[in-house]
């Protein structure tokens, strides 16, 4: 295929990943009780879930009721004039990407997949799978532990009895969908050090070597996507720095198998 022809091949991929992320938004946006009643203010409700587990836990451990939570003590509000509409358009677009998100997966994977060699395909199938598979679990663990956390820690700081917290709706929405979406994006990186280490720009020794700068990265990168806490910070680091573990597991077998591949075929 010629440069031009594949242009035309990537423009339809791109037309349909579009539909599929607007159709998603739509079905999000025309479901605007669910989305937000149910998902977004959830986590502010005395009885979502994540609250009920650690008050179980703080009196099954202690018998006290150190970490029950009867009302988040903080109201939303609103203060521009389309400011609930404006927030309805893209809390709709961000559930759109994360339900479409497996489709994309799927559409870039038929975009390469003419460019692979048999072996590749099988296991580039595995990658597309376990790709969506972890964003999943990224974006669970930071709405159910992370998103909870932030809430708690965050609206129920205060500096004096003098001040009410009355917290702005883009405030509040960019905090549950930028922890959401960060914790998705970065249960990514054994799939992005798959890539590196495949091209030869990551090796395993090269992370093994740099381990003690990546932690101190994971633990920035933490402190920053996190309320100003250790203990959502530990939370945070701690399944980043088990994926960082694995990720140098897989960027070794990556170059094990490149080496076996340069081997004469009497000595493989």
């Amino acid at each position: 295929m010629s440069f031009l022809e594949h242009l035309e091949v990537l423009r339809w991929h791109l037309i349909r990943s579009s539909f599929a992320l607007v159709s998603m938004a739509l079905i999000a946006f025309f479901a605007k009780s669910l989305l937000f009643d149910v998902i977004i203010f959830g986590p502010k409700q005395a009885d979502f879930i994540t609250y009920e587990v650690f008050c179980r836990l703080s009196r099954e451990i202690s018998n006290t009721e150190l970490f029950c939570l009867n009302e988040m003590p903080f109201k939303i509000l609103n203060t521009k004039m389309a400011g609930q509409f404006s927030m309805h358009l893209w809390v709709s677009m961000i559930a759109g990407f994360i339900m479409s998100f497996p489709y994309l997966l799927w559409e870039v994977w038929r975009f390469i997949k003419p460019g692979l060699k048999e072996s590749e395909k099988s296991y580039s199938r595995w990658i597309l799978f376990f790709a969506g598979i972890l964003f999943a679990l990224g974006v669970l663990f930071g709405y159910y532990l992370i998103v909870p956390l932030s809430l708690q820690f965050l609206g129920s700081y205060s500096v004096s009895a003098e001040v009410t917290n009355l917290i702005d709706l883009l405030s509040y929405i960019s905090t549950v969908s930028t922890v959401t979406l960060a914790t998705g994006i970065i249960f990514e990186l054994p799939i992005a050090v798959y890539f590196l280490a495949k091209t030869g720009i990551i090796t395993a020794g090269f992370m093994r070597t740099y381990r003690r700068h990546a932690i101190v990265l994971i633990l920035i990168l933490s402190a920053v996507i996190t309320p100003p806490d250790i203990a959502s910070q530990i939370l945070v680091s701690v399944p980043i720095l088990i994926l960082y573990e694995i990720s140098i597991k897989i960027a070794k077998r990556i170059e094990k198998n490149q080496a076996k591949s340069l081997l004469p075929k009497g000595q493989k």
